[in-house]
């Protein structure tokens, strides 16, 4: 493994005090822009006022250099600065800014071993490779081409875009963060593809994924060959909502549901679904959603129950010991 492999990985797990994000269940997510020049601080200040959003600005020393009296501006109007890339030197914009500096976003080829310790050295910690997509309480950063489609883009599903330093619940990173994320990496996101899961989670509180499937496992009373639709769940979402508020998370879960009918009416690989199944443990909101449970195979429970038990830490509540995941069923 390479050194420029290595060190994404490192501060995913939380060395040299790097963090990790917020609250899984909070619609807001961690709005970072860098800043390279004085026509970039401009323009990025210019939208960000306009849409009525503060952020994180991740200023380089060159810019720091260009757009001096600005930095003391943006911070009164609630911007909050932290430092881009090399060289690292906090003092100066902490004297511009008149704001303490206490995060610094490092590319992957800025990120050494000599860079982290001189900012663990300062008491900065540094922000951690940014999301691919927006969730509840992830850290983003976003160029400066891509903010007047990505904000209104994050309004419009729910998602409230604010400085990284006001994440609420913001903390370091854990190796336990690690690997969550491999175990992303590796086999959700692998299985995704092979499997042609369409994601539904664009909402902040949406919680259901679905795969068209070309036949009937058991125990769904189907000859085998019948086209069906599998829902999966975004587990770590549902617990991060869960967390925070469960009345509100069984709506959340609800409005799933009605996302779910309305891809199997306007997703041509859904339109042949002779019946919706999951398994999952959470099957009692869809007992009351009008699906039908049934027990799994014995073996089939194990093997599933062993996965779930083994994905539990960093992703899902503790398994239930008094029944088996099952099934819910139910006509399209």
């Amino acid at each position: 493994m390479s050194r420029r492999t290595l060190w994404p990985l490192l501060l995913r797990a939380g060395a040299f005090g790097s963090l990790h994000g917020g609250h899984p269940g909070d619609p807001a997510v961690g709005l970072t822009v860098p800043i390279e020049s004085a026509a970039d601080f401009a323009a990025t200040l210019e939208m960000l006022n306009a849409q009525g959003v503060k952020a994180t600005l991740l200023v380089s020393l060159t810019a720091s250099h260009e757009c001096a009296d600005d930095l003391w501006r943006a911070v009164q109007a609630g911007h909050e600065v932290a430092g881009w890339n090399g060289p690292i030197q906090p003092t100066r914009l902490e004297a511009l800014s008149g704001q303490p500096v206490r995060y610094w976003a490092l590319a992957a080829s800025s990120q050494t071993g000599g860079a982290l310790r001189k900012l663990r050295q300062a008491g900065i910690a540094p922000l951690p490779a940014p999301a691919r997509e927006a969730a509840p309480g992830a850290l983003l950063r976003v160029p400066l081409a891509d903010l007047r489609a990505v904000l209104p883009d994050l309004k419009a599903r729910g998602y409230r875009a604010v400085p990284a330093g006001e994440l609420r619940d913001l903390r370091p990173a854990e190796p336990r963060d690690l690997l969550h994320h491999l175990y992303q990496r590796v086999v959700e996101d692998r299985y995704a593809q092979r499997e042609g899961i369409i994601d539904l989670s664009g909402r902040f509180d949406a919680v259901m994924r679905v795969a068209a499937l070309d036949h009937a496992p058991p125990p769904l009373p189907l000859p085998p060959g019948t086209p069906t639709a599998e829902l999966h769940l975004n587990s770590t979402r549902l617990v991060g909502l869960a967390s925070r508020n469960l009345t509100a998370t069984y709506k959340a879960y609800q409005r799933s549901l009605r996302d779910v009918a309305q891809a199997l009416q306007t997703h041509p690989e859904l339109q042949g679904a002779q019946a919706v199944f999951a398994v999952t443990l959470f099957h009692g909101p869809l007992a009351k959603a009008g699906f039908t449970i049934l027990d799994l195979p014995p073996w089939r429970a194990r093997w599933y129950g062993l996965g779930s038990a083994f994905c539990a830490p960093p992703t899902a509540p503790p398994v239930p010991q008094r029944r088996h995941p099952q099934n819910g069923l139910d006509d399209p």
